[in-house]
């Protein structure tokens, strides 16, 4: 008697849950691909000599509880503003002064979509990569909110990400993924197939272009400071490319990057700062490696379950051929995604983080690894 009560328990606590769970996994449609190969590897020639693994330590935060996710932070010279975009929709303004403290909030406009890449056009207009709507421009001191583009080759744009503007007042945007939209996004780094696109406008012709296509997942962009190229991200592949706008030509600028870029900008000063929004974890290398385990974690996902976690995000600071100057980072950070230089301080931007996070780079500096 007690066997076969031992027997049916097996059954009913094992076997019938395997069953179950194996006959899912055959039902769902999700279907990842391998990743390509040097996405699954980490260059050593990424690694800075030098390094500030406290930045929690000395950060200063700004805007707490008035920033709901301020993901994008692009710096308007002549305001002494920054502008930034919240998840509640609205694009705000925040003053910049030497103490964190005399830093003011403004709700400027609202897109009722997600605004996330902000830049400023060469007319004085905002420009605004929309997760939702699309490609805006915002002008009139806030007055006037236009739809630039919202669809490039008859492909609506599920993610515009980022956006950079030329000399020459051509815009240059990424579509992250023509897939998944921001709320989606993470089943596109679990899908592991190339969604992006980098993408331009011209204001003058009104013309969309795709300039990239087979992306792994675009996102922060910028452009040389020579005009000649533009610098962007992809996300899942962990790497930073040129395109060359003239020639049409692509080439890697740093690949096999310690954590997964977000944002990129240049300062002005010789410079890339790099966004890492989480270094890559366990769960992180083992999910790229098999397309297995990436569908039973997508599975999970559409059930509010998070199986994959972030931390020890950063900002990587690189010359203008690529190599790894500094890397500021903290364990406990993550979701970093945008890195500024602003006079001496780094300000960080977050998809987590109710606040814009500051460091003083005299003060904290990244030093020689012992």
């Amino acid at each position: 008697m007690a066997m076969f009560v031992s027997t049916r328990l097996l059954f009913f606590s094992i076997i019938i849950p395997l069953l179950i769970s194996i006959t899912l996994y055959q039902l769902d449609s999700f279907d990842p691909a391998p990743l390509p190969a040097d996405s699954l590897v980490s260059s050593p020639t990424s690694i800075p000599p030098l390094l500030n693994d406290k930045f929690l330590t000395g950060a200063e935060f700004i805007g707490v509880g008035l920033l709901n996710n301020p993901e994008d932070i692009a710096y308007h010279k002549d305001s002494g503003l920054i502008y930034t975009g919240c998840v509640d929709g609205w694009v705000k303004r925040v003053s910049v002064h030497d103490s964190a403290n005399d830093s003011i909030v403004e709700d400027w406009v609202n897109t009722g979509g997600r605004p996330l890449g902000i830049a400023f056009g060469i007319h004085g207009e905002v420009i605004v990569a929309d997760a939702n709507k699309g490609l805006l421009n915002i002008s009139g001191d806030g007055k006037k909110t236009e739809l630039l583009t919202d669809v490039a080759e008859g492909v609506r744009l599920k993610l515009t990400d980022a956006v950079v503007v030329g000399d020459n007042g051509v815009l240059y945007f990424t579509d992250a993924s023509y897939k998944y939209d921001i709320h989606q996004f993470i089943f596109d780094f679990l899908e592991g197939k190339p969604h992006g696109r980098l993408i331009s406008f011209d204001p003058t012709t009104r013309v969309t272009r795709v300039l990239l296509r087979d992306l792994y997942f675009a996102n922060g962009i910028t452009i040389s400071p020579d005009q000649t190229h533009l610098v962007f991200c992809e996300t899942v592949r962990r790497r930073c490319s040129k395109y060359y706008i003239s020639e049409e030509r692509v080439e890697v600028l740093i690949q096999g990057l310690p954590g997964f870029p977000d944002n990129i900008r240049y300062d002005g000063d010789g410079h890339y700062w790099i966004a890492l929004i989480s270094e890559v974890t366990t769960p992180w290398k083992l999910s790229m490696k098999y397309p297995f385990l990436r569908k039973l974690i997508s599975m999970a996902a559409k059930y509010g379950v998070e199986l994959l976690f972030m931390k020890n995000a950063g900002v990587l600071q690189v010359d203008l051929d690529g190599n790894p100057i500094a890397l500021y980072h903290d364990h406990p950070f993550s979701h970093i995604t945008s890195g500024v230089k602003i006079g001496n301080h780094l300000y960080c931007g977050s998809l987590l983080h109710s606040y814009i996070t500051r460091l003083d780079l005299l003060k904290y500096p990244a030093q020689k690894k012992l």
